[in-house]
């Protein structure tokens, strides 16, 4: 069994999180692989050093001089830096984790795709969701949905803040949404405001997709408590699911024994995993078996083109509210 050589770069909150979950990984048992941490890289080389302490691996403050040292990696750093790195790992031939979101422009999500499927590359993309177990129960009772609703609330920390919160939160939503949905969205109207932040902090949007369903996400990173639920509405019944308890409500419509509908209880069953430990095992199991990842480049790159159009929905409905022109008038009073 040939042993997958891991690295790391970036060893931030995330970061260390990911050695943490390939740590447990690659020291567990039973696994069809074998992989071990062999070095990670941090432009801080004590934040490096912290997080990666017991590894036994080794520590750069250049990304660059993985290069050689590692089979596949997973990238941790700021969005602005996500094509820089990653373009540079895939150029050199490393199967890649990348955290969401892929990039910062659809120009550069393209390049990451191509460069790729032309070296036959594994190419992941962290949407941590899709591995949340409640999503995994989701799969097997929900059909097609007509409506919705979607809440990811969180208090605010300055982590995240070098892009909106459309690019650090919503991603995460649109990524599920247009999963279960399976049809282009056809229309965007959304709204956001900047807080504490000089990005926008707390935004919504309804989207109207071609196959009929429309969805209303709310997402802010402004807020005192943590709320991250999605509610799909179909025919067949209503489904909740709680990202951040893994939890599921599940209801459908049946015929009691007089023939009339009736909503009752879909039970479904969840299994107490770790999303990220299991977003890690599959990208792990993907670079041993040369299979595609469960995210792909080309399903991110459609999350970022749905998160850029939101983006100009909220500047262009910005700059035709009265509030944007009264607020203009001061600013120019002021100055």
């Amino acid at each position: 069994m040939k042993e997958i050589r891991i690295g790391v770069v970036g060893t931030g909150h995330l970061g260390r999180y990911h050695i943490q979950k390939y740590r447990k990984i690659c020291e567990g048992q039973g696994a069809s692989f074998a992989c071990r941490i062999t070095a990670v890289a941090d432009i801080v080389p004590q934040h490096a050093q912290k997080a990666s302490e017991g590894c036994g691996c080794r520590i750069f403050t250049d990304y660059r001089d993985l290069l050689g040292k590692i089979d596949a990696v997973s990238i941790a750093v700021p969005t602005a830096l996500h094509y820089e790195v990653a373009s540079f790992f895939l150029e050199a031939g490393v199967d890649v984790l990348l955290e969401k979101p892929i990039s910062t422009t659809l120009e550069e999500a393209d390049r990451l795709r191509t460069l790729a499927e032309a070296n036959k590359l594994v190419f992941q993309i962290g949407f941590v969701e899709r591995f949340n177990p409640a999503i995994a129960a989701l799969e097997n009772v929900i059909e097609r949905p007509v409506f919705v609703e979607s809440h990811r609330l969180h208090p605010f920390f300055e982590r995240g803040t070098d892009v909106d919160v459309i690019l650090d939160l919503m991603v995460h939503d649109l990524d599920i949404i247009t999963h279960f949905v399976k049809s282009p969205a056809s229309s965007v109207d959304a709204v956001g405001v900047c807080v504490l932040s000089d990005k926008v902090d707390i935004a919504n949007a309804r989207l109207t997709f071609a196959g009929g369903c429309v969805a209303n996400i709310t997402a802010s990173r402004i807020t005192g408590k943590l709320l991250q639920k999605t509610r799909f509405f179909g025919p067949e019944g209503y489904h909740a699911v709680d990202f951040s308890k893994r939890t599921l409500v599940s209801l459908k419509t049946q015929r009691n024994a007089e023939g009339k509908l009736e909503i009752v209880e879909n039970p479904v069953v969840i299994k107490p995993l770790d999303p990220l430990e299991e977003e890690i095992r599959s990208f792990v199991k993907a670079v041993a078996d040369r299979t595609p990842p469960l995210v792909s480049a080309g399903e991110a790159r459609d999350v970022l083109e749905l998160a850029l159009r939101i983006n100009n929905s909220i500047e262009n409905n910005r700059k035709s509210s009265p509030l944007f022109a009264a607020t203009k008038k001061t600013e120019e009073k002021d100055s």
